[in-house]
């Protein structure tokens, strides 16, 4: 035993309730410093989910608060910033919870390395996904490439049970230096567009919980039916907490569960998504070029375009395609996108306008204020053929006969496309504060014609896939 500080290297794990770390070292009862370090790999981050994490980071601090702690900050390297911390406060240990894309986990394995090298107790800790992507193997030992199997193998497998949050933290003699948050202008590359995405995003732990609360009480049971509406309230947005750790995937796995066995229609379909998550983790852990480069191989020669004229038109929502337009404004005011939208503005860029799914991998993780590093892969390659799992390259999503089916009544369209409304409402104005001035956008101007001619741009496609196999 020691009463030697303990530092938490927080991350993406923004909570109190269910985080394994955090009541570990409150069991321990020694002083916790809890820190978080705006590092080069964090400063990485895309304009949306920097500003979002720090949203995330000032409303977190205030829980710590409450339990007589402090969330102290620094900037720099981690193993520049730890040693220093751990020589000013007399601590001798770091802990953290783990992240599985290439870039954290090659920071996190030299950090442990060194600081073990110097005698420090380093040691990290599960709590952001379900299970550990190693723990899920096939009969042969192998990890899986297919959902449906992965699925079926941890449908029935115990999921512990949430930690209850820790009721208070034992504070260090003296706390360390902390910078402030202004300083580090976490919001700085959003400029005006911050204040419009601000109204749409629910930050911290215990929005998260109502937001969950609120789902499972009136959402879950149509959920297999209204999630694929984007004009319907059909889904849980729980994406946007589970990225930074505000909520555990074991309290919403709990939460479903529960529904299911109560009878929910949806619950199964919904815990399916969960398991989704999972499955892009698994996939990233066992692949880690998923994140950079085509996960087939045989794809690397492919006649797919770097970017163009075409992907920047549809990145402004101006392709003339009402179901992909009001997706890619969607984002860009609210800082998420329904998820069956998703998968039409990816197969429209990779296929109809024959784009690198790279050119849509940034893009999102430029606006989304739910990027995740796993799902945001996953599902561009996914959606254009490169990738485990996937929809085949001639499946190739029609806009035009996706949105009769998903928004007969148009209500997504008119919702974000200013100029298909004679009176449009407040979202789809929005859209026109949110954007750079640069672009010089005006919703006064006519709705743009298409880019491409649907039926050619499919034939084209088909085309280019023709000669890859040939």
């Amino acid at each position: 035993m020691t009463d030697a500080p303990l530092i938490l290297w927080l991350r993406r794990d923004l909570r109190l309730l269910d985080a394994p770390m955090l009541a570990e070292a409150a069991k321990s009862g020694r002083p916790l410093i809890p820190l978080f370090i705006l590092d080069p790999e964090t400063e990485a981050l895309g304009a949306a989910p920097k500003w979002r994490l720090g949203l995330g980071i000032a409303e977190f601090a205030k829980a710590l608060e409450a339990l007589g702690a402090r969330l102290i900050l620094r900037r720099g390297p981690a193993l520049e910033v730890l040693p220093k911390v751990l020589a000013e406060t007399g601590a001798d240990a770091v802990w953290w919870q783990r992240l599985y894309d290439p870039v954290a986990v090659a920071r996190d394995t030299e950090v442990k390395s060194v600081l073990k090298a110097q005698g420090v107790a380093a040691r990290s800790f599960a709590g952001h996904l379900l299970f550990e992507p190693w723990e899920v193997e096939t009969g042969t030992g192998g990890f899986y490439r297919v959902f449906t199997p992965f699925w079926k193998s941890v449908r029935d497998r115990p999921v512990p049970d949430p930690q209850p949050a820790p009721k208070t933290l034992a504070a260090p003699a003296s706390w360390p230096r902390s910078d402030d948050l202004t300083d580090w202008q976490m919001g700085a590359a959003m400029r005006r567009g911050a204040d419009v995405v601000a109204r749409h995003v629910q930050v911290g732990e215990a929005a998260a919980l109502d937001r969950m609360d609120h789902f499972i009480a009136t959402g879950i049971d149509a959920y297999a039916h209204d999630r694929d509406l984007p004009d319907v309230d059909g889904t849980s947005g729980l994406s946007e907490n589970l990225t930074y750790g505000e909520i555990s995937p074991r309290v919403i796995w709990a939460a479903g569960w529960r529904a299911m066995q109560s009878g929910a229609k949806g619950a199964e379909t919904f815990l399916k998504e969960l398991v989704w998550r999972e499955f892009a983790y698994h996939l990233m852990h066992h692949t880690p070029h998923i994140t950079h480069a085509n996960w087939k191989p045989e794809w690397d020669d492919f006649a797919w375009r770097d970017d163009n004229a075409d992907a920047e038109h549809w990145r402004r929502g101006l392709t003339g395609e009402p179901f992909v337009d009001a997706a890619m404004r969607e984002m860009y005011v609210t800082g998420r996108m329904h998820n069956r939208a998703r998968m039409i503005v990816a197969s429209y860029l990779t296929k109809h306008l024959m784009t690198h799914w790279k050119v849509g991998l940034d893009w999102f993780a430029d606006c989304l204020v739910d990027w995740d590093p796993a799902s945001n892969a996953m599902g561009w390659q996914w959606a254009s053929g490169s990738g485990p799992d996937s929809a085949p390259f001639f499946r190739i999503f029609n806009p035009a006969t996706q949105v009769e089916k998903f928004d007969p009544k148009a209500g997504y369209r008119h919702r974000f496309i200013a100029e298909l409304s004679r009176s449009p409402g407040p979202e789809a104005l929005s859209y026109f504060d949110a954007v750079p001035e640069s672009w010089a956008l005006d919703p006064s101007r006519p709705y743009p014609k298409p880019l491409v001619d649907l039926a050619e741009g499919r034939k084209r496609a088909l085309a280019a896939y023709a000669a890859r196999n040939s």
